[in-house]
């Protein structure tokens, strides 16, 4: 696998042999850029459950949890057995945070070009799975616990993705409608308007 940086010269990506493997259908698009990461991580996670989806190709996959929401697909979260415990005190609860690891997300894109928008940003500034921590975060609605299974809507990963933390959504501080992202907003205010 191989990038071009910013200036439009071809380099090779960072980890070209283990990261080209779990990049899948990642790939550099021009205008991107990698870099070398470092050789050992600063620190260790455990994966608590996985969740499991419809979605085993990428291509398939909500693009974001607002989308998985209007999909109304159910899916599960599986908890290890060591770790139900921790799920005392949910019952009642209607949303959770789902943190999850995108373990087949390319880890060395720091410039990336969306396809929907054609323009690179930096990865800090994008939603984007690729990033040198894969961490993800949905909203979901969670419908049932049965054990150390919960039924959830608005899961946007692919089958199978190593589960993180879960934590509950409280409206009262998790919800800012406020809140903007400045590239997102001058892009919409520079589409023409819709035909009507």
């Amino acid at each position: 696998m191989r990038g071009v940086d910013g200036d439009g010269v071809d380099v090779p990506a960072a980890g070209a042999g283990d990261e080209a493997a779990a990049a899948g259908d990642f790939g550099v698009r021009p205008g991107e850029v990698t870099v070398d990461l470092p050789a050992t991580p600063d620190a260790g996670l455990y994966f608590i459950g996985r969740i499991r989806t419809p979605w085993t190709r990428r291509a398939d996959c909500p693009k974001n949890a607002h989308e998985a929401m209007a999909r109304q697909e159910v899916c599960t979260v599986e908890i290890d057995p060591a770790f139900r415990p921790a799920l005392a005190g949910l019952e009642g609860t209607t949303h959770l945070w789902l943190l999850y690891f995108m373990d087949k997300a390319p880890r060395n894109l720091v410039v990336q070009t969306p396809r929907r928008y054609g323009t690179g940003r930096g990865t800090f500034a994008l939603r984007s799975p690729a990033r040198p921590n894969p961490i993800a975060l949905s909203a979901v609605k969670l419908l049932g616990i049965d054990g150390g299974t919960l039924t959830v809507i608005g899961a946007d990963c692919l089958d199978g993705t190593p589960l993180l933390d879960i934590k509950p959504y409280f409206a009262s501080t998790d919800c800012h409608p406020d809140a903007t992202v400045g590239w997102h907003r001058d892009r919409d205010a520079e589409a023409p308007p819709a035909p009507g």
